[in-house]
């Protein structure tokens, strides 16, 4: 069988980790890879070299028409999502589309539809969902080892330079051009979060969650537009809701735990390194395996019946309705003077929420907002409903 045609549009920045991704199967005779694309000079990287042949184009359209490749990775900014895969799909390629997939509801809509009409499928890059870890988690709700569950939430905290938000001009930017870019924590750097938390819910559920309604704290230590600290309540029709606490401006690093509260005990799954404690289990431990999304597609291409996709489009319309509803919300909270803490110069100075973590925690453990928490700082909650 004669390996797909794969192209990277968006071969820079994160576009390097798709590439590294990209080489073993490459060279295994997985795929060929065919074409980068980035509208910069493509980045050296040791760990993923330009295979001889590759052609290296400034613009997709260019690309798709000289090469026509049958698997293209698009990871450009959130805003670009929608034409260049509308593109793609018009050559007839399968799509791993990075995350947030989309910006909005009408947008997911137009692309679900597109994929429809080409007859193909896209991958979201929600890597984190292809963890064996999550499946053990999933397990263990389904036999029943958590009893009925009570709440589900999650806790990250991590921190992001002043270099994070000069990285192109659309970093921390709420729209560009008029149009919507959400380059906030929830929706960017800490989306994995907000994404295992809804797999959760759609484990317990058997279906996939619709949230009907959002209530939401967001700040900011910077003049950013978007926020870099924000807890989000997700209310469901039927069961649990869910409970994100993030921050980029931490004090102390917090990789990101999912922890799942019930009648019998609580599991606790560290997401970004497959680490998880369930009831009765002395320590943590971690839970290897986690089958790449990109392996995922190209087998699904091979034999769709058997090989179900991990991240497809569908299954990621409750993290974009979140979306559809923090675009409208007010601007987040200012918070500086004697709450924030900088640290060192230029690019690599950094920006510390006073006692963040420990707020985020105690809004995890009580499913709380920090207004509710009668935090000093807090701002009154927006809330929104959700139709669909």
């Amino acid at each position: 069988m004669t390996p797909p045609r794969v192209a990277v549009i968006g071969a820079n920045g994160h576009g390097r980790w798709h590439r590294r991704v990209i080489a073993p199967l490459h060279a295994a005779g997985r795929l060929r890879l065919v074409a980068l694309v980035d509208v910069r000079p493509v980045e050296d990287d040791p760990a993923a070299p330009v295979p001889p042949g590759v052609e290296v184009f400034t613009d997709h359209r260019a690309m798709l028409a000289a090469t026509r490749p049958e698997v293209v990775v698009i990871c450009t900014p959130p805003h670009t999502h929608l034409a260049i895969a509308r593109d793609a799909l018009a050559t007839g390629a399968d799509l791993l589309l990075e995350k947030p997939p989309v910006l909005s509801l009408a947008e997911h809509e137009e692309l679900a539809w597109a994929l429809t009409a080409a007859g193909r499928v896209a991958q979201v890059g929600f890597q984190a969902l292809g963890s064996a870890a999550l499946t053990a988690l999933t397990d263990a709700l389904a036999a029943g080892r958590l009893g009925t569950v009570t709440g589900i939430s999650t806790v990250a905290a991590w921190q992001r330079p002043d270099a994070y938000y000069a990285r192109s001009p659309w970093a921390g930017r709420r729209s560009l051009d008029g149009r919507p870019v959400l380059d906030g924590a929830l929706a960017n750097p800490l989306a994995h979060a907000v994404m295992q938390c809804l797999a959760v819910a759609e484990a317990l559920g058997g279906a996939t969650p619709w949230p009907v309604a959002i209530e939401v704290e967001r700040y900011r230590v910077r003049p950013i537009e978007v926020e870099d600290t924000a807890v989000l309540r997700v209310l469901f029709r039927a069961g649990p809701p869910v409970l994100v606490a993030v921050t980029l401006a931490a004090e102390e690093f917090v990789a990101g735990e999912v922890v799942v509260t019930g009648t019998a005990g609580q599991a606790v799954l560290e997401y970004p390194t497959d680490r998880l404690r369930l009831p009765g289990d002395v320590v943590t431990r971690r839970v290897p395996g986690r089958v790449g999304l990109l392996e995922n597609l190209l087998a699904h291409r091979d034999d769709p019946a058997a090989v179900p996709l991990i991240a497809p489009l569908a299954r990621t319309e409750p993290f974009t309705a979140l979306l559809d509803a923090l675009r409208v919300a007010p601007e987040p909270r200012l918070l500086d003077g004697d709450l924030v803490t900088v640290v060192g110069e230029g690019g690599e100075r950094v920006r510390h929420l006073r006692g963040v973590v420990d707020v985020l925690r105690r809004a995890a453990e009580r499913g709380a907002l920090p207004s509710e928490l009668a935090v000093p700082w807090a701002a009154a909650a927006y809330r929104a409903e959700l139709t669909g």
